[in-house]
């Protein structure tokens, strides 16, 4: 009987044994792990309808709230800023603070009456160092500035001489240039390129006439010619009735697709 009893106690404890032996080695598995997969980003590229460029001209003349509003506009704008005016360094200051791009709004010889800036203007009867110095002194005035284009100058854009100069003063500084075209007998674009600065044409004037249905209907000629080529580049003026029309119309043509480009972005 004591026999069958150690068998029975033996057994007992053999069985403890196993059990807390298997017990003991579920707890030292190691825990499942969590294992995080993170997929690539697909980013979707936005359809353009087309690139619309815009430089604003004559910026330096004012500082009010129509200077003030062109800052607020929510696009890739560049404003041209004319030396020699009590507002022009600080707008070109202030613009570039706020994101936009600057460029010098270059005043030059019309075959008209030439008006104003008499002392930055360039003119066929200056010699060649006094073009030179004129140009470089904007240059430095204007450290902002990333480009340049004419002011008036239907006479200056015509005439190789002072072209040549220019484009040599733009090479050394890294700077382009947007002919404004004001006269069709300008060489400006063609000199440029062939001296291998970057450089744009202007292709539509959007407020020759200062009202509101003219500026939005040159507005939408300039939307047409970026829809059609991929590109256009329009050119206006430090304008009340300028602004307006662009904060209108600014929101509609991004939200159907076309993008605004800053000057820099068409030059080649």
């Amino acid at each position: 009987m004591n026999q069958l009893r150690n068998y029975f106690v033996l057994a007992v404890l053999v069985l403890s044994a196993c059990i807390l032996y298997v017990l003991k080695s579920k707890t030292n598995e190691p825990a499942p792990t969590t294992r995080t997969v993170t997929l690539p980003k697909i980013e979707i590229e936005e359809e353009v309808r087309g690139n619309i460029v815009i430089i604003i001209d004559d910026f330096g003349y004012r500082d009010d709230s129509v200077s003030e509003g062109f800052l607020l506009l929510d696009a890739n704008l560049t404003f041209a800023v004319i030396p020699g005016h009590q507002n022009s360094k600080v707008f070109a200051a202030k613009a570039k603070q706020r994101g936009f791009e600057v460029i010098v709004h270059m005043p030059m010889e019309s075959t008209t009456k030439t008006k104003g800036e008499k002392e930055y203007m360039l003119s066929t009867s200056m010699t060649s160092s006094e073009i030179e110095n004129r140009v470089e002194q904007v240059i430095a005035e204007f450290p902002e500035a990333v480009g340049m284009n004419n002011h008036q100058g239907s006479k200056a854009t015509a005439d190789k001489r002072i072209m040549n100069i220019v484009s040599n003063i733009l090479k050394r500084h890294g700077k382009y240039f947007i002919d404004s075209r004001t006269t069709a007998e300008s060489i400006a674009e063609t000199t440029m390129r062939s001296r291998g600065i970057p450089t744009m044409r202007r292709h539509v004037f959007l407020d020759n006439e200062n009202k509101k249905t003219k500026i939005r209907e040159q507005l939408y000629k300039l939307v047409d010619k970026a829809e059609s080529k991929g590109l256009g580049v329009g050119i206006g003026h430090a304008k009340r009735n300028t602004f307006e029309v662009l904060k209108e119309e600014i929101p509609k043509l991004k939200e159907h697709g076309f993008k605004f480009q800053f000057a820099s972005f068409s030059v080649e």
